[in-house]
């Protein structure tokens, strides 16, 4: 009689957790499909957001951020040869020299064929720059932020008298060896 019992409870405790399977699979599906229509509603309105601001936009920078983005095609790279300068004297007054390579990202066409128009400009800037430099504040990853920011600066500075700056976007360092 003892075996009766045991074999009419374990029916009665399966058919329990049949039914609390399907409430929770249905649960899932209701927060799942809930939470999905909420993120489509977000992305769909920020982008609805966007659009609109851009129809928003004024037509005078409109056409500054048109410039900025160049062409439709791929970014233009501007290859600047590498550069040996030496590198003011540290704490132990022994020379120190950097050797360095980088590439221009630039706004488009127009600007890469500035920029190589004007090469002896750009390596005498840069020659005068890096010449400036201490060993010590360039070892640093932001050491060599810095320096990107100070030569994107240097090279947006306009060629010629009254003239336009460059749009350099970036300074990409292919080579960079302080000795």
């Amino acid at each position: 009689m003892k075996a009766e019992p045991k074999v009419e409870a374990a029916p009665a405790a399966g058919g329990g957790s049949k039914k609390l399977i399907i409430i929770i699979v249905a649960l899932l599906l209701v927060l799942g499909g809930g939470g999905g229509g909420a993120a489509w509603y977000f992305l769909h309105a920020k982008n609805a957001d966007a659009a609109h601001e851009e129809e928003e936009e004024p037509p005078a920078k409109a056409k500054h951020k048109a410039s900025k983005k160049g062409h439709a095609g791929p970014p233009e790279y501007v290859v600047i040869e590498p550069f040996t300068v030496n590198l003011q004297p540290g704490e132990g007054g022994g020379d120190q020299y950097l050797q360095l390579a980088f590439t221009l990202e630039v706004s488009g066409p127009e600007e890469s064929k500035t920029v190589k128009d004007n090469m002896a400009k750009v390596r005498s800037r840069m020659l005068l720059l890096l010449s400036s430099k201490h060993a010590e504040d360039l070892k640093s990853p932001e050491g060599k932020v810095q320096l990107a920011r100070e030569i994107i600066a240097q090279l947006k500075e306009p060629f010629e008298d009254r003239g336009a700056p460059q749009e350099i976007e970036d300074v990409l360092f292919t080579s960079f060896i302080i000795q």
